[in-house]
């Protein structure tokens, strides 16, 4: 059985000139495919791009059946029952189908992604086949597959973008909770320094002022010998108590320093550090090997000059506390407009995993204070052979005033 007892034109124009025969110009002259078949699946006509597309000549399609043509399999190369073709299903049930999931095969057995569609065609009321049309959807899907690519990607990259920052939210959560441990313990050592140290020798000296006050008042009943003998002991009370005042003296300037170092204001940033590591070595019994090559005329602002001499205290804190150490070597030299200051040890050093534990508030604080103006913390450090810290701090374009 036939779509039409008078198919149209298979290929080309024909003696009759072309707009006597609009149809079959409309049909040569579209770029996408278009056939028909009839009941049994059999091709009647079938357009110049259509036939170009799965790579062969009009007059070679004509009359084949073209699911097994060319739609006999799926993109994996499963076979395709034809019971199953949505476009024999289209015109048995007289429904029509758009599809863009499947795959048409070409005559050199390669396929590609296409998109069609199957309208039934009827005549008196009867279905007598199907009109498909066609086309090739390889640059649509590629450019579909590119999109969802990028997408996975976006979504990837949002995905470690988010992990990232809760991470170091969370870290800046811990910071802050050890930055406020090591607050409250700052405050407890010092509270009980002006507890043990000053409120014991302020009860000494209350002690010494009150016996003092009780000896005078029984002064005049002293014969004169006596009152002689007892001004000695007062004299000498009174120098116990000059002593008790300067040990005093020393525990609060003590206590004012480890809160706010004066000797900044003193002697400056340059003349800071390098009290800062005499001071160090000298109670930890190491070696120190000192070399600065700056501008001792520069003065760094104040919050600057600051944090960096805290991160000098944290390097050296390090050593103390870890390194085991037999020698200590501070290099802080100013190049190109960069202050680099750094901190050597010859001791038992440490993976580098160790300085970027979750748990190294330390370090965590160091480059927080350095990344503030601009700076980084560089650690280089192998068991085995000591451990390198480096702070890299750009210095500022004008000087300003401490």
């Amino acid at each position: 059985m036939h779509l039409d007892s008078n198919p149209i034109p298979a290929v080309s124009p024909t003696d009759t000139p072309a707009w006597r025969d609009p149809l079959g110009l409309m049909l040569a002259s579209t770029g996408e495919g278009v056939f028909g078949v009839d009941l049994e699946g059999l091709c009647v006509f079938i357009n110049p791009a259509g036939a170009r597309m799965i790579g062969l000549e009009p007059k070679q399609v004509l009359g084949q059946n073209m699911h097994v043509l060319t739609h006999h399999s799926h993109g994996d190369g499963a076979h395709y029952p034809i019971d199953d073709c949505p476009i024999y299903n289209a015109f048995r049930q007289g429904q029509p189908c758009r599809i863009d999931s499947e795959v048409f095969w070409r005559a050199d057995g390669s396929s590609f992604p296409v998109e069609y569609s199957s309208y039934p065609v009827f005549d008196q009321g009867q279905v007598r086949g199907a009109v498909v049309t066609f086309v090739d959807i390889t640059e649509r899907k590629r450019a579909q597959e590119a999109l969802h690519q990028a997408k996975n990607e976006l979504e990837l990259r949002v995905a470690e973008r988010t992990q990232a920052l809760e991470t170091a939210l969370q870290q800046l959560r811990e910071l802050a909770a050890w930055s406020e441990a090591v607050r409250e313990e700052e405050r407890t050592r010092i509270a009980r320094e002006v507890h043990d140290e000053l409120g014991s020798l302020l009860v000494a000296l209350k002690m010494d002022v009150g016996w003092l006050d009780k000896r005078l008042s029984e002064q005049e009943q002293r014969a004169a010998e006596e009152a002689q003998a007892m001004r000695e002991k007062m004299r000498g009370k009174c120098q116990n108590m000059s002593r008790l005042i300067e040990n005093a003296v020393v525990n609060v300037g003590r206590i004012i320093t480890d809160l706010r170092p004066s000797i900044l204001d003193h002697q400056g940033l340059w003349g800071a550090l390098e009290w800062q590591a005499q001071e160090f070595v000298q109670s930890a019994e190491q070696e120190l090997k000192w070399c600065m090559e700056v501008d001792e005329q520069r003065v760094l602002p104040e919050p600057m000059a600051m944090a960096v001499f805290r991160i000098f205290q944290e390097m050296l804190s390090n050593v103390g506390r870890h390194a085991q150490a037999q020698t200590v070597d501070v290099d802080i030299v100013e190049r190109e407009g960069w202050l680099h200051l750094s901190v050597e040890d010859d001791g038992c050093g440490a993976l580098s995993q160790a300085f970027e534990s979750a748990q190294a508030y330390g370090i965590m604080g160091m480059r927080e204070r350095a990344r503030h103006f601009g700076g980084l913390i560089d650690i280089d450090s192998a068991p085995g052979r000591g451990t390198r810290m480096r702070l890299s701090m750009p210095l500022p374009a004008h000087e300003g005033a401490l």
